[in-house]
């Protein structure tokens, strides 16, 4: 007894020639998973287990296998039908979309927002606010600020556009008094002078480019020496 005290205690000088000797002890792995299996089980009834657990993990590897063969497949048609990646995930977020709107989870939580909101819209507290705006709002506009308020915006436009409106009529009947007054006319009729003068003037002009003075009785002569 003392020397496994003395093999256990850590502060002993020996205490390494333990974990040397179980290091070197070979250890059976399936003898340690048989020890280790649930209570219980018989001995031919792990074998069975353990036999059918290598089955599924082998069908898991070819369905692995089969699995990358399709998506590689799968992958060569969309780049023959020139889908680009872009496409697909835009088709992988509407269908995960579908599938959060048809969730369970989805649809009980927007049946509990309805709810929630049938209670709020429903209770005394919401209706008696409701009740106590449309009152405060009736009362505004029934008061009598309100009201002079509102003559005093309506008369204030009526005033803006009326004088507005005779505005225009004194420009208007400014502009006829200007046109019929003698001054007016006056320059009109100067203008109208001067206008007169130099049409005449240009026909003149062209007149004389045209026939030149004298030309028809002093024909040119004909200077050869011939």
């Amino acid at each position: 007894m003392e020397s496994a005290s003395q093999d256990i205690n850590l502060n002993s000088p020996n205490k390494g020639l333990l974990s040397d000797a179980m290091t070197d002890v070979p250890v059976d792995s399936a003898a340690s998973a048989r020890t280790a299996a649930p209570e219980g089980l018989t001995l031919a009834e792990e074998e069975e287990l353990r036999s059918e657990l290598a089955k599924v993990e082998e069908e898991i590897g070819t369905l692995r296998q089969v699995l990358a063969a399709k998506e590689r497949h799968c992958g060569e048609l969309k780049r023959k039908l020139g889908l680009t990646p872009l496409d697909g995930l835009k088709q992988n977020l509407s269908k995960s979309w579908h599938d959060v709107q048809v969730s369970t989870a989805y649809v009980k939580t927007s049946e509990k927002l309805g709810e929630w909101n049938d209670k709020v819209t429903q209770s005394d507290l919401y209706l008696s606010a409701s009740s106590t705006l449309e009152d405060w709002n009736e009362k505004l506009t029934q008061s009598e600020a309100y009201k002079k308020t509102q003559e005093t915006l309506s008369q204030a436009g009526q005033k803006t556009s009326a004088a507005l409106s005779n505005v225009g009529s004194v420009i208007s009947r400014k502009l006829g008094d200007m046109r019929n007054s003698a001054t007016f006319k006056s320059f009109e009729d100067r203008v109208g002078t001067i206008k007169s003068r130099v049409v005449g003037s240009r026909e003149n002009s062209t007149d004389g480019l045209h026939s030149p003075s004298g030309a028809g009785d002093n024909p040119p002569q004909d200077n050869a020496p011939f």
